[in-house]
């Protein structure tokens, strides 16, 4: 068994795939149209052929108040791994991107959390 592909809830697709191409470097994999949203999927350009993330419409009325609440208590939906936080928090700080917490050294890794511009906030993490 193993994790082929894993989703976070958009408000926009498109506006998502902007910046999670654009501004975090991630490729588009899919974009196959399904009525008004699509199968919208990006990769990392380190594993083309890896997990895909699905960038999926937030339509769903339960989605509203679940990722209220986990904003609200600060918690991200989502975590990609980097090698090196400070690196990468410097990276899109430059880009503009929103950090809600800056890099933390949290013991057996370093984390960081940031606003991905389409509802959640995302962690990023380096192992120790």
């Amino acid at each position: 068994m193993r994790i082929n592909l894993t989703s976070v809830f958009v408000d926009d697709q498109r506006a998502a795939l902007a910046f999670y191409t654009d501004v975090l470097g991630f490729v588009k994999h899919h974009d196959i149209p399904i009525g008004d949203a699509a199968w919208l999927t990006v990769v990392s350009p380190d594993a083309p052929d890896g997990p895909q993330l699905l960038l999926e419409p937030a339509g769903h009325p339960a989605v509203k108040p679940y990722r209220d609440a986990l904003r609200e208590d600060g918690i991200p939906l989502a975590q990609f791994a980097v090698d090196d936080v400070a690196t990468e928090h410097a990276r899109l700080a430059a880009k503009g991107v929103e950090f809600t917490m800056p890099p933390t050294d949290i013991g057996t890794a370093v984390v960081a959390v940031f606003d991905d511009t389409c509802g959640n906030l995302i962690q990023i993490v380096a192992e120790k």
